[in-house]
């Protein structure tokens, strides 16, 4: 009999190696709980794709992530097609910094070595190409205008499960509490009862070590996003304003997006930095963490960042939200077995939406028992 496979998460890279695991041919079964209506009073888990905006690029300060969204970009339209849900906005990317600064530097070497298409700014052409920002003066800009921009994480999310349904998967929606492996099969304990399977792939971000037998080394830290909110006629006066992250020489390396249409029909820009790491040691600090909404005082300290970047932008309101990223010790995801059932796809290290159908891929081929290249290891540190 062919082996069945499950997928516990149906975030961003679970969804992806469910789709890869089908189109394959494989039985699988992808497990994880809907986005909840109401986050605050919410006592299960969650999840950081409950957005509709994320930063796609290929241009990286690193060789591994450059890489793995290279690969997913190139598989946008494809996803798109096959599901029928539109995901990606392809505005274009700005990244910058100050010239002298270590980060841009490797973001310009990398670009140059992978031959990615990119203009480069110095001085006052940046101001002039790009007047809706006000950068100090020493500043080096590389712009990325094409297969980039930013793609709505929950549509991808719902694009990568369409797909992976029509290629014969199924989903379940229940939370997994325990992974119980025997010597054939994976004994899987959800809320909506058991599930056997010969093989399972954890891709459950920050949760992961809630239903993993052994906990993996995983630093989980809060994250607080601010939205502000435009006119239309704002949107529209910014309407070829393109996504843009600024490498500060601390290693900080805070992020914008341009006006995005969110659920409740208003136009927000997103803007995210937090200065400090603030960890969540387990799940219950991790859910506790969502339902609050996040920092006001990071929020306070994000408007004023993007009244410093773009001062001529007319805001009519904020709001702020809660997230978390999930780091490991070599800034790339934990994709590897372990046990001999037991496989994760896990840590997207602040970067891993735009890359998620790459590492749901290589996810796949780990829990398949294929070895992976040795690029797909190396550290980013």
């Amino acid at each position: 009999m062919p082996e069945k496979f499950a997928v516990i998460g149906r975030g961003l890279i679970g969804s992806a190696a469910a789709r890869h695991l089908a189109e394959q041919g494989h039985d699988v079964i992808l497990i994880g709980p809907s986005e909840p209506e109401n986050k605050p009073e919410h006592k299960g888990v969650f999840g950081s794709h409950y957005d509709e905006g994320r930063i796609t690029r290929s241009l990286d300060p690193w060789p591994f992530w450059s890489r793995v969204s290279r690969a997913s970009i190139s598989r946008y339209r494809q996803i798109e097609a096959r599901s029928g849900v539109p995901f990606f906005s392809e505005v274009g990317v700005i990244m910058a910094g100050p010239k002298d600064a270590a980060l841009i530097n490797q973001v310009d070497e990398i670009a140059e070595r992978e031959a990615i298409a990119c203009t480069r700014y110095e001085g006052s052409a940046l101001a002039q190409d790009f007047p809706y920002f006000d950068f100090p003066k020493d500043t080096l800009a590389l712009y990325e205008p094409g297969n980039s921009g930013h793609v709505s994480p929950r549509a991808l999310v719902r694009a990568q499960g369409i797909a992976a349904q029509k290629a014969g998967a199924r989903i379940m929606g229940a939370v997994v509490h325990e992974l119980d492996e025997v010597a054939d099969q994976v004994r899987i304990v959800t809320d909506q009862g058991g599930v056997n399977a010969d093989r399972v792939l954890v891709a459950a971000g920050g949760f992961s070590n809630m239903v993993l037998p052994e906990p993996l080394p995983l630093s989980v830290y809060a994250r607080t996003v601010a939205l502000f909110e435009v006119s239309e006629e704002e949107a529209a006066r910014l309407h070829d304003m393109p996504s843009m992250i600024y490498l500060l020489p601390t290693g900080e390396d805070p992020y914008l997006l341009p006006p995005i249409r969110y659920p409740d029909g208003k136009f927000y820009l997103k803007l995210g930095g937090d200065t400090a790491d603030v960890a969540l040691p387990d799940a219950e600090a991790t859910k506790a963490w969502f339902r609050s909404g996040g920092s006001e005082e990071v929020a306070a300290f994000l408007e004023a960042m993007i009244r410093e970047w773009m001062p001529g932008l007319s805001i009519l309101s904020r709001h702020h939200q809660a997230c978390v990223t999930t780091y490991t010790e070599q800034n790339i995801p934990l994709l590897q077995p372990v046990s001999d059932r037991i496989s994760v796809a896990v840590a997207g290290c602040g970067r891993g939406a735009k890359c998620s159908d790459e590492l749901g891929r290589l996810g796949a081929e780990v829990v398949l028992g294929h070895d992976l290249p040795a690029w797909a290891h190396e550290a980013a540190v």
